[in-house]
């Protein structure tokens, strides 16, 4: 076991919403810290998060952990019909997101081909993944804006990240070119994609396995990226906005409305 920092030593942040079954928060706590238990590496937090929505929604119960491994942040997202069910889930799929992001470190230090595991691992399709409630469009709202400094990374590195922390799309800085770019899990098949902002022209340096879409992100409002995520049936739109020129993503959150995610300047 770690001897510097501890699962069991760090504060670990859980939050509830909805009617979640008594004993259950505890539970999850109990089952998360015996997977980071067995880690050589420092755990710096822990964040839980448990939501039990009202019947009679499909899988209502959905459960949520975020890990920092010695700054690394490791992620896993699951529903299920109960919430401890969804527990153990969590508890399984944490389990994989921490193995693989050690191949992940390990590849990497040798100087081994690592994306292409990243590659299979995010091509796998996931009967466990949550649901998006029905909020009808009118009523629809941005709840949430998040704004940060993406990442200058290689298009394999942003692979990798997709796969570690459990995401559909990952948006970074592509490093040789400098533009906004992202990966994500294509809706229809799973399978790993590249895109990137740019003029038709442009083409990213992609990674093995990788699909790369040879049209640049089309340039869009905020509003008109909404009517595209409307009338495309999709679960995301990555768009250059209008006003700034820099790669932005909206996107269906799991409560109905939106989410948009902008870099900062």
């Amino acid at each position: 076991m770690n001897r510097l920092i501890t699962p069991q030593a760090v504060d670990v942040q859980l939050e509830a919403h909805g009617k979640v079954p008594r004993g259950a928060a505890r539970y999850a706590r109990q089952k998360v810290l015996a997977v980071l238990d067995h880690l050589t590496t420092p755990v710096l937090s822990v964040r839980i998060k448990l939501t039990q929505a009202p019947a009679p929604a499909p899988r209502p119960a959905t459960a949520r952990v975020t890990v920092d491994v010695n700054g690394r942040p490791v992620r896993a997202h699951v529903a299920a019909d109960t919430m401890f069910e969804a527990v153990d889930l969590l508890r399984d799929r944490l389990r994989t997101r921490l193995a693989r992001a050690r191949r992940h470190d390990r590849a990497a230090r040798q100087g081994t081909a690592h994306e292409r595991a990243a590659f299979r691992a995010v091509a796998e399709r996931s009967a466990h993944r949550p649901h998006r409630y029905h909020v009808p469009a009118e009523e629809r709202r941005i709840v949430r804006h998040k704004s940060f400094g993406l990442p200058r990374q290689t298009a394999g590195e942003a692979l990798v990240d997709l796969d570690v922390l459990d995401y559909d799309f990952f948006l970074f800085t592509e490093e040789s070119s400098g533009r906004d770019s992202m990966v994500f899990r294509d809706p229809g098949t799973g399978r790993p994609r590249l895109t990137a902002t740019g003029g038709p022209g442009y083409l990213p340096r992609t990674a093995p396995g990788l699909t790369l879409s040879t049209l640049p992100a089309p340039v869009l409002s905020v509003g008109q990226a909404a009517e595209r995520l409307e009338l495309g049936g999709v679960p995301f739109v990555f768009f250059a906005d209008t006003g700034s020129g820099r790669g932005c993503v909206l996107y269906h959150r799991y409560d109905g409305h939106y989410g948009l995610i902008t870099p900062a300047a």
